[in-house]
């Protein structure tokens, strides 16, 4: 059975796509799924910012044939990880949690690198391309933590 990995951040254009991009670069397709959502509507069947694209392409990675889609209570059933990029993103996604099985599927992608600290990857929509750099290498070796952590 694979093991299924969603990444959620607040519009599912610049942050999660990048990380499902990345997680999904570093593992094996026959063992590990992994998606991406927002928790906002607005872009649902959009692609990936431009700037998450380009940034991605730039390190190997092509995301452009990702669409945007909102995360739902049904996500709890089907992901058996949910890595979420913010503390706004945990608290909306916790939300929606029944039970404590479905919480304890959801935790800060940072706390990875930086356990316990709830650190949050900004988000780079209103920065420049040097924001989405910086995000790209964040989720990169948190991506690599996930990786051995979860020996996938």
């Amino acid at each position: 059975m694979k093991t299924k990995i969603l990444m959620v951040c607040l519009g599912n254009i610049c942050r999660s796509p990048l990380a499902e991009g990345i997680l999904t670069a570093l593992v094996n397709p026959d063992n590990v799924v992994v998606d991406s959502a927002g928790t906002g509507n607005w872009h649902v069947g959009d692609k990936p910012d431009k700037r998450s694209i380009a940034v991605a392409l730039k390190n190997g990675i092509d995301i452009s044939r990702q669409r945007g889609k909102q995360f739902s209570t049904y996500d709890y059933e089907i992901y058996d990880h949910i890595f979420v990029m913010d503390a706004a993103n945990y608290s909306d996604v916790i939300k929606l949690a029944t039970s404590n099985t479905e919480k304890a599927k959801v935790s800060m992608i940072l706390d990875e690198i930086f356990p316990g600290e709830a650190v949050d990857v900004p988000d780079p929509y209103y920065g420049g391309n040097t924001g989405f750099d910086n995000v790209y290498a964040m989720l990169h070796t948190a991506c690599e933590k996930i990786v051995s952590g979860l020996a996938i």
